[in-house]
């Protein structure tokens, strides 16, 4: 253990073997298991650490400064030769963002964005560039995960009128105008992030711009992008309007959860044709991990949220608990797939600095709370490669503690003095959305509309209050309550035999569809004309006469 106010960079090995750190003097390389020291560096205002894959490179970033003369400054960004200790390359980096240049597993090749190029060094000779990818203008890049044939994303920004776009290559043919495997443009993006899946056959793309047009919403505007290496790319249709908080693969690499939409977020599970499979409904969440394994989801909302998280088990789609880890800044999967570290950390946070330890049931297992007097910058599991811990079958069961659980406290809503003495009217500011399985069931093609379900659930209210006024008669017939712990498989209802039926119903959902578009434009802020508010006081009236029709009153 190290104690100093300077002690505020670390990084573990990618299999956790070996562990570096910075104290404001010196960087040093330790043993992980015998914590014997390999090497000590003399970098004072290093900032970054990373190691490579396979343990062969440390890398190290400083903030990069100029002479006062205005003469170029010294080379910021350092490569050294974990087992010697040389340095085998400098390079002047003066960006924070993506300083780190970038290794295939295997470290056959490492790749950096230089002036507009993206050059590729192969088998950590930093000495002679063996490839360079050049577009006018690349922005971004990433590299493919996992063994040869390595891929490589690249991004280049919009100009003049032309759009932005997304390439993706196969190392190392970059030449011609059809080397690219896969391309996708779009006119909407200041700037894009590039997700790849594990297996490398696709990417995720969300692009942003800085400024929405519509005045809808100060986060910009965001759209999801599916592109794979065979060529085929698409737009991800989000059911909701709003920006886009987090996007995530499953470890299978066939499915993805994206959380998205104004408060209250939802989050959605998209297979690779871009079809929704499960809908979480709504609630205040911002961000969606998935455990190691890929069969526990996390949806939490962090930040300016209240710090509660939805703990799913992904294969039955069941609901395993609900913790509450208020004034998070870190969240993180431990490598066995069992356990959660939730954080308070500093620059973020300068407050209530401390971390837990949880069991993906709820239980709080370990707490550590920092003094007042200091502050956590920094605090991460022990990484282990994969199939070190086997995947285990999933308990509902809280596992037993010893640390005391806190119950948060719930902050009641503000009411305003004339009402205080007043019976509390269960009036919602937003109408939460249930889960959904999304999934088609035999006979069906399509989920259903948000007004099917309305009409759906009142149907079924209608039949289930029948039966209970039937089974108050002769309560010997009352069967036996279905359990209720799985989510609703919602499926679509079949047409009414009726031609004419059918073609009123379709105008009916027809309308109420305009009058919804109509409510999204005048919550964003547009100023309605006298005849669209017209047809939004009519909605009522339809409603009911589409309930009418769909129950064949």
């Amino acid at each position: 253990m190290e104690s100093g106010k300077n002690c505020k960079v670390y990084t573990f090995s990618k299999d956790g073997t070996l562990f570096a750190w910075g104290n404001g003097e010196k960087i040093n390389i330790i043993n992980v298991t015998n914590k014997g020291l390999r090497h000590s560096f003399d970098l004072p205002k290093a900032v970054c650490l990373e190691f490579s894959p396979k343990n062969t490179v440390l890398a190290t970033w400083q903030p990069y400064t100029t002479s006062k003369d205005g003469t170029a400054g010294v080379p910021n960004l350092q490569l050294y030769d974990v087992k010697t200790g040389t340095c085998l390359k400098s390079f002047i980096q003066k960006k924070m963002q993506n300083w780190c240049p970038s290794w295939s597993e295997d470290e056959t090749i490492c790749a950096r964005n230089v002036n507009n190029e993206v050059h590729f060094f192969e088998n950590n000779n930093f000495n002679t560039i063996a490839n360079k990818l050049h577009l006018q203008k690349i922005n971004d890049f990433v590299l493919s995960p996992g063994p040869h044939p390595y891929k490589v994303a690249v991004y280049v920004p919009g100009s003049k009128g032309a759009p932005s776009f997304v390439r993706l290559y196969q190392y190392p043919n970059f030449d011609g105008p059809h080397a690219a495997l896969a391309n996708k443009s779009f006119f909407k993006a200041d700037k894009v992030t590039m997700l790849w899946n594990k297996k490398a056959t696709a990417v995720l793309v969300i692009a942003s711009t800085d400024v929405d047009k519509t005045g809808a919403s100060y986060y910009g505007e965001q759209t999801l992008h599916y592109i794979a290496v065979n060529g085929e790319s698409a737009v991800v249709q989000l059911p909701k309007n709003g920006p886009i908080y987090d996007v995530v693969w499953n470890s299978s690499s066939t499915e993805f959860c994206a959380v998205y939409g104004f408060m209250p977020a939802k989050a959605t599970i998209f297979n690779l044709k871009c079809d929704p499979v499960f809908d979480f409904g709504t609630g205040p969440r911002n961000a969606a991990y998935y455990s190691p394994h890929g069969h526990i989801l996390v949806l939490a909302g962090f930040g300016n949220l209240r710090g509660q998280m939805e703990v799913w088990d992904v294969k039955n789609y069941k609901l395993i608990s609900k913790p509450v880890a208020s004034d998070s800044t870190y969240f993180a999967w431990c490598p066995d797939g069992e356990h959660i570290l939730t954080a308070t950390c500093a620059p973020r946070l300068r407050v209530n600095n401390g971390y837990k330890i949880w069991h993906y049931t709820g239980s709080v297992l370990h707490k550590h709370d920092v003094p007042s007097n200091a502050e956590l910058w920094q605090v991460s599991w022990q990484p282990f490669l994969d199939g070190i811990f086997p995947a285990k079958t999933i308990t509902y069961q809280a596992v037993p503690s010893d640390v005391p659980s806190e119950e948060p406290k719930v902050a009641t809503a503000y009411r305003p003095p004339a009402l205080r003495n007043k019976p509390i009217t269960n009036s919602k500011l937003h109408e939460e959305e249930p889960p959904q399985n999304m999934k088609p069931q035999a006979g069906n093609d399509k989920p259903l509309s948000k007004t099917a379900l309305k009409n759906q659930r009142k149907h079924e209210a209608k039949k289930a209050a029948k039966q209970e006024a039937r089974n108050e008669k002769n309560p010997d017939l009352a069967p036996t309550p279905a359990p209720q712990s799985t989510p609703r498989n919602t499926i679509s209802q079949s047409t009414s035999g009726d031609p004419e039926v059918d073609k009123k119903i379709k105008n009916l959902k027809k309308k109420l569809k305009a009058i919804e578009q109509l409510k999204e434009q005048a919550a964003a802020g547009k100023q309605l004309e006298k005849n669209q508010l017209e047809k939004i006081q009519k909605e009522k009236a339809l409603l009911q006469e589409l309930e009418d029709l769909e129950l064949g009153i």
